[in-house]
């Protein structure tokens, strides 16, 4: 069984948690993931800047940071639950993205977190082939919920 946790740090009600859940869980059948658990912890750009600022070196405001716990194997317990990690993500930041690209605050944040589990999954799109690959898989995920652009 997996687990899914979405926690609310932001003063703004937040209605997609379901959802978000639902895709979470979707990727993890897709990509055949079993016993994992990931949280999603929603910020505010002065938060996620921080963090930016402090664990990636990058002193400006970011749309989600994934915080990856399997990175060296340190964290593998065999035979329990894999704690895959945590997934920021700035709802200020995805409130500007959704208006930029002209789409529902639901599907930038169900974007963000598929794009987050899959960094948390070892994915990466520092090359355009590494980018192909990821951005596909996260299409899969969203599209299977009629989560479009």
């Amino acid at each position: 069984m997996n687990e899914v946790a979405v926690y609310n740090e932001t003063k703004e009600n937040l209605s997609y948690q379901d959802i978000i859940q639902k895709v979470i869980n979707k990727a993890f059948e897709i990509e055949q993931i079993k016993n994992a658990s990931c949280s999603i912890i929603f910020v505010d750009n002065n938060y996620i800047h921080k963090l930016n600022k402090e664990y990636r070196g990058i002193d400006r405001v970011t749309d989600v940071i994934s915080f990856a716990l399997e990175d060296d194997n340190q964290c593998l317990v065999p035979n329990q639950i894999r704690l895959l990690g945590d997934i920021y993500i700035s709802l200020d930041k995805a409130k500007e993205q959704s208006q930029e690209y002209g789409h529902s605050l639901e599907r930038e944040i169900c974007f963000l977190a598929v794009h987050g589990i899959y960094h948390l999954l070892g994915y990466d799109h520092e090359t355009k082939e590494e980018e192909k690959v990821m951005f596909a898989k996260q299409e899969e995920v969203l599209k299977e919920y009629g989560i479009n652009r």
